[in-house]
């Protein structure tokens, strides 16, 4: 008798073949996003033209459901244009693997926030003006970054 997972097909098809791992040595972007006390780390690379995602590549060291969530969201925005992968959230990556665990969900806010990371990165180095939704992101992700590793110490 075959035992029922707790996850989805399209789960386990991008933890078990995920898309798009690897570095990009010449990024235009690179974010990473983690927490180093569940153990979930996200760092994704992007090259960017024409205000598009050209590529994107992704490392990534967590569960089932990290590794899922961040191939399943570069092969999401690769080709957006920057502002609308912006506005991927981790309620579109969460229906498009079927569903996750509620306590899974914080994954899919990861993988987003390392995306969101690139994106701003890309920007800065660019001296591209950053919206200010951008920034508040950004400055959210960096402080909770800061408080987990402290907790952690």
């Amino acid at each position: 008798m075959k035992t029922p997972s707790l996850y989805s097909k399209e789960i386990m098809k991008h933890f078990k073949h995920p898309k798009n791992i690897g570095i990009i040595k010449d990024a235009d972007g690179i974010g990473e996003s983690g927490n180093i006390v569940c153990g979930d780390i996200m760092k994704i690379y992007i090259k960017v033209k024409n205000n598009k995602i050209a590529d994107i590549k992704a490392e990534c060291f967590g569960c089932i459901v990290a590794i899922a969530n961040t191939s399943l969201l570069t092969t999401m925005v690769k080709g957006m244009n920057l502002k609308d992968a912006l506005e991927v959230t981790k309620d579109d990556i969460v229906k498009k693997l079927g569903g996750v665990p509620p306590l899974k969900y914080h994954c899919s806010l990861l993988a987003i926030d390392a995306l969101s990371e690139a994106i701003y990165n890309y920007y800065k180095k660019n001296n591209i003006p950053i919206q200010e939704k951008l920034k508040d992101k950004h400055e959210r992700i960096q402080q909770s970054i800061e408080s987990i590793e402290k907790r952690a110490k």
